[in-house]
């Protein structure tokens, strides 16, 4: 899924693109995109893009006469930039954005279509679609502290709940707490007043950070690459690789479609968290230690 920094570097790319610019189009082919029905997709058209916003993992385009576009990729939506009239792709295509010098098209890989487009008018529509959680940008350590512990969770839970925590899904969870040498399954409510304050720091940096180096690899282009997985990730996506902290291979926890990977060293005190389900089978063959492993 594409998170704050991923959803920064969309904005950075759109907004020489189509600041200023009417939309001249607007295709909608997916009848599960559209989330409403007033005002209609037609009366975006001609209206100018005032400016690009975000609300949590959300994209908004504000157009003229306070009318809000409003793109919600979910897990496999993306955003491509293409010449004018563009063609929607039928089988992964869901809707095409046109403007004078180039179109937006939006797909969704696979079969489950969970991205989202709302039109919705004025600043209190716009405002419910936001799911409360802060904007790590202009936040404080206290309201950090209280959004986190807003809830009794895992910390890799506390940190991906949008009703509190606007921006972060499991990729940058894995990261941030990899920086902040916190275990994704210790509870929130466990952590000390000094672990809490680096956990901040380790949040704040690792978003200004990537999201700095997604606008910078994508340039003047487009992002098309935009995956859950980077090279420079310490221990996101990277089962089985040296922790490039300690060298110890990097372990993971598989339930449903979800990964969490961790290194055991920095992370849990040398123990190995168990799998949910690789564990149950191999029971007592499990290794319980980095030594076992």
């Amino acid at each position: 899924m594409p998170e704050l920094p991923e959803i920064e570097a969309y904005i950075a790319a759109l907004e020489p693109r189509v600041l200023g610019e009417p939309l001249v189009g607007l295709r909608v082919t997916s009848f599960s995109l559209l989330k409403t029905y007033d005002p209609p997709p037609d009366a975006a058209v001609g209206r100018k893009v005032e400016s690009l916003s975000r609300i949590g993992k959300r994209i908004v385009f504000n157009l003229e006469e306070d009318l809000h576009l409003v793109i919600h990729l979910m897990v496999a939506g993306r955003l491509h930039w293409h010449l004018p009239g563009k063609a929607v792709p039928r089988k992964y295509g869901l809707a095409a954005f046109d403007f004078p010098d180039g179109t937006l098209l939006l797909t969704e890989a696979g079969t489950k279509r969970r991205a989202s487009l709302h039109i919705v008018v004025g600043d209190e529509a716009l405002h419910d679609l936001d799911p409360g959680g802060i904007e790590l940008t202009n936040a404080t350590e206290a309201d950090f502290k209280a959004a986190l512990l807003a809830e009794r969770h895992t910390l890799k839970r506390a940190l991906t709940d949008a009703r509190f925590i606007a921006g972060i899904g499991g990729a940058f969870a894995d990261e941030i707490l990899h920086a902040a040498k916190l275990s994704p399954l210790q509870m929130n409510t466990n952590l000390s007043d000094e672990e809490i304050t680096a956990l901040f720091a380790a949040t704040t940096d690792a978003l200004d950070e990537w999201t700095k180096i997604r606008i910078e690899e994508t340039g003047a282009g487009f992002p098309e690459k935009v995956t859950a997985f980077h090279p420079k990730m310490s221990v996101h996506g990277k089962f089985g690789e040296p922790c490039p902290v300690c060298d110890t291979p990097v372990q993971r926890i598989v339930y449903s479609s979800r990964e969490t990977n961790y290194c055991p060293t920095c992370q849990t005190d040398g123990r190995v968290l168990a799998d949910r389900s690789l564990s149950r089978l191999l029971k007592d063959d499990w290794p319980a230690s980095v030594e076992e492993l």
